[in-house]
C-alpha cells in the first residue's frame, strides 16, 4: 500500500511540469489526450461484447504510441516525453472514478469496467499499478489499510484519512461514503475474478484470485471499523468476488468465513445505527452457507454476451 502511494505521489510530481504548461500548443495536446482516453472508458457499458472490444482497441492504440482521432484532430502520447505517463495516469484516474460514483449505486455496471480493464493491464502493467494505487488512494480498505486518526489531527484530516470528502467544509454524507467504499470494493473483486482475456496468450491474470484471498484473510484479522468493515466484505463477496472464490478455494473458504468470532466482532465497535451494515453482512452469510454457495451476481458477462 504504502510503495504505491509513493508511486503515485512520484507519477504526479512528474507530471507537474507537465500540467503546468501554459504553452498554447502543450495544452491543446494535453486537452486532446484526455478526451481520447476519457470518451472511450465514458462510453463503457454491457451493450455487447463487440462494444467493448471496441474501446479497448481504442484504449490500446492510444496508449501503445499510436495516433488516434480525437474528434477532428489527430493525437498520439508520442507528441510530448510526458504523454505516456499522462495518459497511464488518466486512464487509471478514470477507471477508478467510474467504479466509485456509478457502481456503488448499478452493481452490474462493475462487469464491463473491469473487463475492459483486466484486458488493458494485460498489455500495459503500468496501468495496473497506477489503477491500485488511485483505487487505495480513495478506498484504503482495500488494502485492507484501516487507517485510525491520531491525537492532535484535525477533525477534517481524520475524516480525508477514512476516504470521507469535503464540500464546503462539510464531510460527505455517510450513505454516499459507504456507496462509494462498495463500488469500489465491487471493483476490486470483479478485477481479480474477471476471466483472464483471450489475448493474453499463456499469460496469467496480473491481478488474480490470490490477491483477493489474501485481502479477505487479513481483513477478517484485523480490528474491524463500524460500517467500513461490514460494507466492504459484502461488497467484496456478493460481487463475482465471493462466488470465483468459493469455486476456487471451496471448504477453504467457508472455513474461513465462519462467522461465529468476526461477525460479533464487528457488532461489538457498532453502535444501534450501524447496525443495518452488519445484519445485511450477517443475513447474507447465512443465506450463502445453507446452499454451500456464493451466487453469481446478476449483470455478470456471460459467453453469449462476448459472441455479440
Amino acid at each position: 500500500h504504502q510503495e504505491l502511494q509513493r508511486h503515485l505521489a512520484e507519477t504526479v510530481e512528474r507530471l507537474k511540469e507537465l500540467n503546468g504548461n501554459q504553452d498554447l500548443k502543450t495544452k491543446v495536446m494535453k486537452f486532446e489526450l484526455a478526451k481520447a482516453s476519457s470518451l472511450p472508458i465514458n462510453q463503457i457499458s454491457n451493450t455487447s461484447g463487440s462494444h467493448l472490444r471496441v474501446i479497448t482497441g481504442k484504449l490500446d492504440l492510444l496508449l501503445s504510441g499510436t495516433a488516434v482521432v480525437s474528434g477532428t484532430r489527430s493525437t498520439s502520447v508520442s507528441d510530448h516525453p510526458q504523454g505516456l505517463l499522462y495518459v497511464l495516469h488518466r486512464v487509471a484516474e478514470r477507471l477508478v472514478k467510474q467504479s466509485e460514483e456509478e457502481v456503488g449505486w448499478n452493481h452490474a455496471a462493475v462487469f464491463p469496467i473491469a473487463a475492459v480493464t483486466v484486458e488493458l493491464w494485460h498489455r500495459h502493467p503500468a496501468l495496473g499499478e497506477l489503477l491500485l494505487a488511485h483505487l487505495l488512494s480513495k478506498c484504503p480498505y482495500m488494502g485492507p489499510v484501516f487507517p485510525r486518526p491520531t491525537p492532535g489531527q484535525s477533525q477534517e484530516d481524520a475524516f480525508r484519512i477514512l476516504g470521507y470528502r469535503f464540500e464546503d467544509g462539510r464531510v460527505e454524507n455517510e450513505d454516499l461514503f459507504l456507496q462509494r467504499m462498495s463500488g469500489m470494493a465491487r471493483m476490486y473483486a470483479a478485477i481479480i475474478s474477471a476471466p483472464v482475456p483471450p489475448s493474453s496468450g499463456n499469460k496469467s491474470h496480473p491481478h488474480g484470485m490470490s490477491h483477493g484471498w489474501t485481502w479477505l484473510m487479513q481483513v477478517l484479522d484485523m480490528e474491524p471499523m463500524a460500517n467500513v468493515t461490514p460494507t466492504v466484505l459484502f461488497s467484496f463477496l456478493e460481487a463475482p468476488g465471493g462466488n470465483a472464490m468459493a469455486i476456487e478455494y471451496g471448504d477453504q473458504l467457508w472455513e474461513l468465513l465462519d462467522g461465529k468470532e468476526y461477525i460479533p466482532r464487528i457488532e461489538k465497535v457498532s453502535i444501534p445505527q450501524q447496525m443495518g451494515t452488519v445484519v445485511r453482512l450477517r443475513l447474507f452469510l447465512e443465506d450463502c452457507f445453507v446452499n454451500r454457495e456464493i451466487p453469481l451476481p446478476s449483470g455478470h458477462l456471460s459467453e453469449e454476451f462476448w459472441k455479440a
